[in-house]
């Protein structure tokens, strides 16, 4: 596990968004992360607009891995040149640190 601070709205969260797309992705295909990002983000929310770019990033690694393996690596490493705020395509992103809270996952 990465420890990244912001368990919600932050890095870690970002982390754990990217890190479950790349999985259900490489094992169920680029739709299913579609479905489950449709389902489960709000498209008014703030978070919801870092989550669904974050599963997005997390979609198109794990569609391209060529194992298992490389994946959560290449998720840390997405995340470590993340930022708040990013609107690059490809750029992991979270909100502000006084948007974070520490110890929640959901």
């Amino acid at each position: 596990m990465a420890s990244f601070p912001g368990g919600k709205h932050g890095p870690l969260d970002a982390y754990r968004h990217t890190l479950a797309s790349a999985v259900v992705s490489y094992t169920l295909g680029l739709r299913a992360v579609e479905l489950v990002t449709l389902v489960m983000e709000s498209e008014t929310k703030t978070s919801s607009t870092m989550d669904r770019h974050n599963n997005r990033i997390g979609a198109t690694l794990g569609s391209q891995a060529k194992s298992f393996a490389e994946i959560q690596p290449a998720v840390l490493a997405l995340v470590q040149q993340g930022a708040v705020g990013a609107t690059n395509p490809n750029q992991i992103t979270w909100l502000p640190p006084s948007e974070w809270r520490e110890g929640l996952l959901w």
